[in-house]
């Protein structure tokens, strides 16, 4: 066990560096649309093609790498999301924004199976608890890109060196677990596999990953289309959402005494009253208030629904499973905030979201963990 540290830190690093992309790019999302010319339904669309090139990369690429590489499927994943984080930023139109999150979904979703399938194996060989820490992690990732992406913004700097920015660092953590020749356990993978037990919790997961993925993705364009707040402003929207996440997760280190299901519940009811806040604010101050309870109660969803996976015999493909249906909610959150904001108005779009938490609350109560 005494080497239990040196394998965790690239790990985690992927985490980092996958969070902080996302934090980015919804620091620079008001830029994108602007540089498009895209409507806040429109927008909404191109983003749900995140989910068409991560989906089916999670089980037909990751699962497999995993398998046949162990560790070092977090650098090959690294190593396509570096170049994917790059072409988002080059987008002038729908089409070509489209198209190049298709390919950023495919590198995130890479990467998202690797890290969580060698986190699980590194718990299952030590006996440590780490998934919350590492998702807590990823949460930094997200308030470290999304707070300094804002600042850049607000100092002039475009949304394309922010994001090459970004690449590079990505491109470093996967050069840090390149030589990391451990084993992943897992049945083999063969073509498109469902790990059986896991759909429950998978959709489960999935209601809870539309607020998250609904929250994190337009609070920054919330915050300065709505409330009218400068882009350093803005880009403190999913900082606060990423920093209470980390807060939330890495509480979760030390609260073995309760539940899963108690932790989910409670957290989803949580984030319901953090979503009401922000659909009624007035000002950008009560608006971050929200954010940062939403962030706090949807923050365990993840490191529970993981976890359980990653400690089955098949992690490979039990990872693939429940990232693959947990991320339907958190791919499908973003078009969905905007489809209703178009619709109507961001503020809707939150109240809907608060709906789905508290559901995602209520169902909790019946679930078997």
């Amino acid at each position: 066990m005494t080497d239990a540290l040196p394998k965790r830190g690239p790990t985690l690093a992927g985490f980092l560096v996958l969070g902080s992309f996302w934090g980015a790019w919804a620091a620079v999302l008001p830029s994108v649309q602007e540089a498009t010319g895209a409507s806040k339904g429109a927008l909404g669309v191109a983003m749900l093609f995140v989910s068409v090139g991560s989906i089916p990369a999670m089980f037909l690429l990751a699962a497999p790498a995993v398998d046949r590489f162990g560790a070092r499927a977090v650098a090959i994943g690294c190593g396509v999301f570096a170049i994917a984080t790059t072409l988002p930023g080059l987008a002038t139109s729908l089409p070509t924004l489209i198209l190049t999150l298709t390919f950023a979904g495919i590198g995130s979703g890479l990467v998202d199976v690797a890290i969580n399938a060698n986190v699980g194996r590194i718990e299952s060989e030590t006996g440590a608890r780490l998934m919350p820490m590492a998702h807590g992690i990823y949460s930094v990732g997200i308030l470290i890109g999304a707070v300094a992406a804002g600042l850049a913004r607000g100092a002039g700097v475009g949304r394309e060196p922010i994001l090459v920015t970004v690449a590079v660092f990505v491109a470093l953590a996967g050069l840090t677990v390149v030589t990391d020749d451990a084993r992943v356990h897992s049945e083999p993978v063969k073509g498109l596999r469902i790990a059986r037990g896991l759909l429950a919790i998978g959709f489960l997961g999935a209601a809870a990953f539309v607020v998250e993925g609904g929250t994190e993705s337009w609070s920054a364009l919330f915050l300065e289309r709505q409330l009218h707040a400068h882009p350093a402003v803005s880009g403190l929207g999913p900082g606060i959402f990423g920093a209470s996440m980390a807060l939330g997760r890495f509480s979760g280190q030390a609260l073995h005494r309760f539940s899963d299901r108690l932790l989910l519940g409670g957290g989803a009811a949580l984030s319901a009253v953090g979503c009401c806040i922000v659909a009624a604010a007035p000002n950008a101050p009560v608006g971050l208030v929200g954010f940062a309870l939403g962030g706090a109660g949807i923050s365990l969803t993840a490191p529970i629904v993981f976890g359980i996976a990653g400690r089955r015999p098949d992690a490979g493909s039990a990872v693939a499973t429940v990232t693959t249906i947990g991320y339907l909610g958190l791919l499908v959150g973003p078009p969905l905030v905007g489809g209703v904001a178009q619709a109507t108005n961001l503020r809707v779009s939150f109240v809907a979201l608060a709906v789905i938490a508290a559901a995602v609350a209520a169902t909790t109560t019946r679930l078997r963990v």
